[in-house]
């Protein structure tokens, strides 16, 4: 299976016209293939903002965002995991994750299914799921429109921690099977600990990196001593705790 692609972000300048100041200047980031890089920072800092670029949503900023060498705008489009599910309550599991993607068959979108455990499920819907199921359903959709770079906006925001980890464990299997790139949006540190190779921590306006933190060892076995560790490596006196 083909590794997931570099990316090379290099934007000059992004704003918003109702904001005062640029979001953005001189933003540059390089993302390794098949890594999986955490952004961490206060809530408005940008960080939703630069996976909208990165997918081509918005393109209008000054610089350039490369996928392989292709500008993100002409670029397949990335798996989006959203902060809410966005899943059509009007159409069954499969058919959530087909209509994203005309290609997808029906054989395709259970195995998907399966994946993340939800054999067995592929003809509920959405009301029919569990807050933990839908986010898993949401995952396999992202990974049937693009298998080799995912971009998660908070993926587990309002689910209870029990909860939290299972979804966790789904995400971390398909990555390692299925070695994509992904770019993790997240306000708690200790999700960056347990599930990313890099974490980027971002604060200020215009956005800056004020830290860039390696994180040894395997993603998803770290012991609960090490993420405690990185955890307080990562987290600085200004990201907020709390959205």
């Amino acid at each position: 299976m083909a590794d997931g692609p570099r990316l090379k972000i290099d934007i000059a300048v992004k704003r918003f016209p109702v904001l005062p100041a640029p979001l953005m200047v001189n933003f540059h980031l390089d993302v390794a293939a098949s890594s999986v890089v955490a952004l961490v920072g206060p809530s408005g800092v940008g960080k939703s903002s630069l996976l909208r670029m990165i997918a081509g949503i918005d393109n209008d900023y000054e610089g350039t965002i490369g996928i392989d060498g292709v500008p993100a705008a002409d670029a397949q489009p990335a798996g989006f995991v959203f902060q809410d599910t966005r899943l059509l309550p009007w159409l069954t599991a499969e058919d959530n994750i087909r209509v994203v993607r005309e290609a997808t068959t029906s054989a395709e979108a259970r195995e998907l299914l399966a994946r993340v455990g939800l054999a067995g499920y592929e003809k509920a819907y959405p009301h029919q799921l569990s807050g933990g199921m839908q986010r898993r359903a949401a995952i396999a959709r992202a990974f049937s429109v693009n298998p080799r770079l995912l971009l998660l906006d908070e993926p587990f925001v309002s689910l209870d921690r029990h909860l939290v980890n299972d979804v966790q464990r789904v995400f971390l299997n398909l990555v390692r099977d299925s070695r994509p790139t992904v770019l993790l949006v997240t306000h708690l540190p200790e999700d960056a600990a347990r599930l990313a190779d890099r974490a980027i921590l971002l604060d200020g306006k215009p956005a800056r990196i004020v830290g860039d933190v390696a994180l040894p060892g395997l993603r998803g076995t770290r012991s609960i001593a090490d993420i405690a560790r990185l955890t307080d490596e990562i987290s600085f006196p200004t990201i907020e705790m709390t959205l």
